[in-house]
């Protein structure tokens, strides 16, 4: 049961911060490549960030490159996404999912992501004044 929770959003006001967590299933996170996806109001879900198995290949939108970071703790069965510096374009529903395809590589456009039946609820970010 590939089966993601997210958590950690909420309200924030500009320039803010918040930190979302990923629970993945066991044994998730040192097999696939992990990644953060969002979705705004009237537009289609994008790519925001991902983290590949082994740590070496990390990925971030150029929207949110130098303000989010992406990282895992294989303990937890956890991956986070620290997002700093906060805009009101950043607000979005957020979803974590699994690509199960080969490799290790960390694309976000790959038709190897789980589908969204598996990206569970995600968590409300809402950045505004």
């Amino acid at each position: 049961q590939l089966q993601f929770v997210e958590s950690g959003g909420g309200l924030v006001q500009p320039g803010g911060s918040l930190r979302l967590s990923c629970a993945a299933p066991p044994s998730t996170l040192d097999r696939y490549v992990i990644g953060w996806f969002r979705q705004a109001p009237g537009k289609e879900h994008e790519g925001v960030s991902c983290i590949s198995s082994s740590d070496d290949n990390t990925y971030y939108a150029d929207s949110v490159k130098g303000r989010f970071t992406i990282s895992r703790d294989l303990a937890k069965n956890t991956v986070y996404l620290q997002m700093n510096s906060l805009k009101p374009e950043d607000t979005a529903v957020y979803y974590c999912a699994a690509d199960v395809g080969d490799g290790d590589m960390c694309i976000m456009t790959r038709p190897s992501w789980l589908p969204r039946d598996y990206w569970g609820q995600g968590t409300q970010v809402t950045v505004s004044s």
